[in-house]
């Protein structure tokens, strides 16, 4: 069936124990506002903040008093009672007047390892203050004493030293004489012992890049050579005198760091360097013991990232060898470090070499057991192994790709559904004994209940709600909303694609609406999920009211249907994802209610990207576009992420060059809004300075806003609120009756 003649609707309906009393149509008691949208906290949704303790009797979490004093507080799980753990009085360190801001902590046996001060670093806030709090005995005590800041502190196995990164090399506490050893000695800006670079960091998803063995007698590591790395200057203009700094960045075609693992032995103070060669082009993607203190396991990327093999390393040799490889004709996906199972006899591995991904068991040396999971669904997350009970918690998209469900799969493949429904999407995060999980679940339209449960294994039995977010869903219930709809749209190719539709809840269907697309786009992802949507679901409803329908579409390509869906766009970013965005705009501009004439369409970072390309593309048929924070050239972007979809410039020129915004530039017939922030690590503001200087060249008229050292996410409230004030203004003039559009 065209996907314009019916736009298929999935019923609303919202969790068990949770009601939303609706205003009649059209008589908001609480009217939206960009305000409280994006500068305060009204719909800012809670969740579970706690960590849960050792013996799974309970969590902890942080609070702060009215004086501003912290203090750690247990709350047990069986009855809900609160104790205070440490109090404010025990997280004071002698001679200061105040406690410590915690950031974080965690739990390893009696001991609490606090991380406060926390500093950004580029993407992330690691760096910063630790401090280990003994619980028998009543002890604060600072991991270091020397300046400087401390990365990834973590205890030994027996609690009796700490180890951590400064200054890019690997240090060691011994608690009891606060004595400080520093274990590597070439950390430089080029050499980073510990951590890792800027593009491992944010395309491996790897920061802290350094492992205890079980025995706490060795520390397996990684270690960079960034030399080979251009350095790519930011630069600070609110100054009196512009400043620079500097990113290791190494963008599409161009060399990366060198990279190798190695085990340092606390004994003999040598490091014994694992047999991977560090010249041979190869990403060591993830690193860990391998259930025992002799051996670890390495997964190697080739650089075109289609061959992942998994590798055992002798400690004491550092002889290798395989125990399995993952080929593609596209590229594999690199997932979390090896569970191990059966205290190491047997382990866990995700691929999806039959079409869909699934779960793997294997002995030891690399022999396939069976497949543990099977069907027409991907499994998403692998959420840990209880030996009690001998099975596998999982989140997958076992209902189709808009939701998740948390599974449970025994060794014999049996799966059991723990938490489903024909709505929404659930996360589960379990005790360390598994007896108890706690539960979150949302929809598009509904913030997250968060549930205690105890865990049965095949089953689980709800204890008590740990958040309602009830102070949310009243301003959500007094601003008037629409449920929105999921809908299907077909692909340029006919394939049906997800997407939802936002109308406003006095929507006339007598009445033309002009209509904002909602993109992002990117491999693997998802927009149209059946998940809370936080800001920026509220904001759409917000446009919605205004008298702007809301929609957004899933093009080939992204995530939760198997790997023929995800990558056939290999080698040609953007090609086919703009394609079905375009063919989305012209079957929901056949809608009787959608004045095809103004139809708009917005997305950030890959959405920004597709918005320029479908926008450029649209021959008109797209009247505005609002960019955020674009590539318009994956030349500009960086070797892993770029390299994973489209190999290089060098080999795929062809590819890259239908795949930039650039290319494109004379065809501009719309009005396009480019917004970047001048600090952007991510997606440099070159990318927008290119894109301006091709529209220049072809005599295109585009608006264009900059925040300066704003990153790639343009955060802060004030910053955040003019930037929504400004894409709001833009959108209703032009999507809106009696808005003008600029001659090209």
């Amino acid at each position: 069936m065209h996907s314009s003649t019916v736009l298929t609707r999935v019923a609303v309906a919202l969790f068990v124990g949770a009601t939303m009393a609706q205003p009649l149509s059209g008589q908001a008691s609480d009217p939206l506002t960009l305000e409280r949208i994006h500068a305060s906290a009204d719909f800012a949704a809670s969740g579970f903040s706690g960590m849960w303790l050792p013996d799974g009797s309970g969590w902890a979490v942080t609070e702060t008093s009215e004086a501003g004093g912290a203090a750690l507080v247990r709350v047990d799980a069986e009855t809900g009672a609160r104790q205070t753990l440490i109090p404010t009085a025990e997280l004071t360190p002698p001679g200061l007047s105040t406690a410590l801001a915690v950031e974080s902590f965690r739990f390893e046996g009696r001991r609490v390892l606090l991380f406060t001060d926390a500093q950004q670093v580029w993407r992330s806030r690691t760096r910063g203050r630790y401090w280990v709090f003994d619980l028998d005995l009543r002890t604060l005590t600072p991991v270091s004493r020397a300046s400087g800041w401390q990365m990834f502190a973590k205890l030994s196995p027996d609690g009796s030293k700490v180890a951590f990164v400064r200054d890019n090399d690997l240090w060691l506490t011994e608690l009891a004489t606060g004595e400080e050893r520093r274990l590597t000695r070439d950390g430089s800006e080029a050499i980073i012992n510990g951590t890792t670079d800027w593009v491992y960091e944010e395309e491996l998803g790897l920061r802290d890049a350094f492992r205890w063995s079980p025995d706490g007698t060795k520390i397996a590591y990684w270690q960079f050579d960034q030399s080979p790395i251009r350095d790519f200057p930011m630069v600070d203009e609110t100054r009196l005198y512009p400043e620079l700094s500097h990113v290791q960045y190494p963008k599409a075609g161009t060399p990366n760091s060198i990279v190798r693992v190695g085990a340092f032995d606390l004994e003999t103070g040598e490091t014994t360097w694992f047999k991977v060669d560090p010249t041979n082009g190869y990403y060591i993607a993830r690193m860990d013991w391998a259930a025992s203190s002799s051996e670890v396991t390495i997964q190697t990327l080739t650089r075109h990232q289609n061959r992942l093999e998994l590798l055992t390393g002798d400690a004491t040799t550092g002889a290798t060898r395989s125990l399995l490889v993952e080929e593609d004709e596209a590229w594999v996906d690199v997932g979390d470090e090896v569970a191990w199972l059966e205290g190491g006899d047997r382990f866990l591995w995700v691929s999806d070499r039959d079409g869909w991904q699934h779960v793997y068991l294997y002995r030891r040396n690399g022999a396939l057991v069976r497949q543990l999971t099977e069907g027409e669904w991907d499994v998403t997350g692998v959420l840990g192994w209880d030996p009690g009970t001998r099975r596998t918690y999982l989140s997958a998209a076992y209902a189709g790709p808009l939701g998740r469900s948390i599974l449970s799969v025994d060794l014999d493949g049996k799966v059991s559904e723990l938490m489903h429904g024909e709505r929404g999407s659930y996360d589960a995060v379990f005790s360390p004994d598994f007896k108890r999980v706690v539960q979150t679940y949302s929809t598009l339209e509904h913030p997250p209940v968060v549930t205690l449960y105890e865990n049965r294994g095949r089953e689980v039995r709800a204890m008590r709600v740990l958040e309602d977010n009830a102070a949310l869903v009243a301003h959500l219930a007094a601003a008037d909303l629409s449920a929105p709809e999921f809908i299907h749209v077909d692909a340029a190719d006919g394939t049906p694609l997800n997407a939802f539709l936002i109308k406003p809840s006095d929507f006339d269907p007598e009445r033309e609406y002009g209509l904002l697309l909602y993109v992002y786009g990117g491999p693997g992802s998802q927009t149209a999920a059946d998940r809370w949507g936080g800001s920026r679901y509220v904001w759409h409803q917000y446009l919605a009211q205004q008298g702007v329908l809301v929609a957004s579409v899933d093009n080939r390509g992204t995530g939760a249907r198997g790997r023929a869906f995800k990558k056939q766009t290999y080698l040609k970013l953007g090609q086919l994802e703009t394609a079905d965005q375009l063919a989305a705009v012209s079957q929901l501009g056949e809608l009787p209610y959608v004045d095809a004439d103004k139809i708009g369409i917005w997305g950030w970072s890959y959405g920004g990207y597709m918005t320029l390309m479908a926008t450029l593309q649209s021959e008109g048929r797209i009247a505005a576009g609002v960019s955020v924070a674009p590539v318009t050239d994956w030349k500009l972007y960086d070797t892993i992420y770029t390299e994973r979809f489209m190999r290089t410039p060098q080999e795929n020129a062809a590819g890259y060059g239908s795949g930039a915004p650039t290319a494109y530039a004379d065809k501009l017939d719309s009005e396009l809004l480019i917004i970047h922030g001048t600090g952007d690590d991510n997606v440099h503001p070159q990318n927008t300075m290119q894109m301006i200087d091709a529209l220049e060249e072809a005599g295109k008229q585009f608006d264009m806003r900059l925040y300066p050292n704003k990153r790639h996410s343009i955060a802060g409230a004030k910053t955040r609120l003019h930037l929504f004030e400004y894409i709001t203004g833009f959108v209703l003039r032009h999507l809106t009756p009696g808005g003008s559009r600029i001659a090209a």
